[in-house]
């Protein structure tokens, strides 16, 4: 199986954004190091939540800083970026890179983003599968035109061309349905357990007619010398980024802004991933496999709260867990 790192350039309290950025980076060349298969970057816009403005941009400097590990976007929001001008930054990244970037995109949600980037609601609620359409049209052929109800533009040569297809993040049914039926590879989020990522992927299945391979699913990872003191440590700094991060979503209209409850949302973390001792989360993992059939994992790795205990973990992920997976 396949195990990468995600990383979401998380604003912890008391960490500029240029620290967190350039950290990033060096936690892509420590999972290089540390024998890990790919490293996944995350995109938000002007919250602490993730500092990353623009995955593609991040990953270029993470595939300029690395020699083997694949460099992944998880993901670039497509409501809020032309498609054309996503595919160019991808293709630019899979040919300089000897192919070894992955380019993964999401609608993003009914945010603020929508207003400052001038995409506009309607674009989000309506025009996802159109923007994917013409996204893996100029990622799939030499020239790219559209005639739809969000672009319409003349033909003209696509430059330079590349045969890519991008990893779909999916949070509904209506996502694993519009994946399903393109085929694309679907990117499953850590908030959902073993059966709810089960069922989506039958879900897929029903869709598609087939079993496509390739899906991945991101996993909070964090090893400590026991399973307790790993749980212990998530819960003591998980909260302090995850309850400023997500009240920075601002939505763009007079919806209610979303609410969870951080500490509970914690514990389910902690349940259902792999955080405790080197053995736990080698059985998490390998639990994982056997009840979805998952075989590529992204592990959120930045839970410890600084740059340091973020080098340790993914250290010890690479060196006391990542070998007893070799075999699964």
């Amino acid at each position: 199986m396949r195990v990468g790192v995600f990383l979401v350039a998380a604003g912890f309290p008391g960490m500029a954004p240029g620290e967190v950025l350039r950290n990033t980076v060096e936690a892509v060349v420590a999972a290089e190091r540390a024998g890990f298969a790919d490293a996944w970057i995350a995109e938000h816009h002007f919250m602490s939540y993730g500092v990353c403005p623009s995955a593609t941009t991040l990953a270029a400097v993470a595939l300029g800083r690395t020699t083997r590990i694949t460099v992944g976007t998880a993901v670039s929001v497509l409501s809020t970026w032309h498609p054309v001008a996503l595919a160019e930054q991808a293709a630019i990244l899979g040919h300089v890179s000897g192919g070894r970037f992955r380019l993964g995109v999401g609608r993003g949600g009914p945010w603020v983003d929508l207003e400052v980037f001038g995409t506009g609601l309607d674009r989000f609620e309506s025009g996802f599968g159109e923007s994917l359409d013409l996204l893996c049209a100029a990622l799939g052929g030499d020239s790219v035109a559209a005639d739809g109800a969000f672009f319409r533009f003349r033909e003209v040569p696509f430059v330079p061309a590349v045969r890519m297809s991008p990893v779909v993040a999916c949070t509904s049914a209506g996502g694993v349905r519009l994946a399903a039926e393109r085929g694309l590879p679907m990117l499953l989020g850590m908030h959902i357990d073993d059966e709810e990522k089960a069922a989506m992927l039958d879900d897929y299945r029903a869709s598609s007619g087939s079993g496509v391979q390739g899906h991945v699913a991101a996993a909070v990872g964090h090893v400590a010398d026991s399973t307790a003191l790993a749980v212990r440590e998530m819960k003591e700094s998980l909260p302090r980024w995850l309850g400023p991060g997500l009240a920075g979503y601002r939505p763009v209209d007079d919806r209610p802004r979303p609410h969870r409850n951080i500490h509970n949302y914690v514990d389910k973390l902690c349940r259902i991933h792999p955080v405790g001792s080197p053995e736990h989360c080698v059985e998490t993992i390998r639990a994982t496999v056997e009840r979805t059939g998952l075989r590529h994992l992204i592990l959120l790795v930045e839970g410890g709260g600084d740059h340091a205990r973020t080098l340790e973990n993914i250290a010890r992920l690479g060196s006391e867990v990542l070998p007893a997976l070799a075999a699964v």
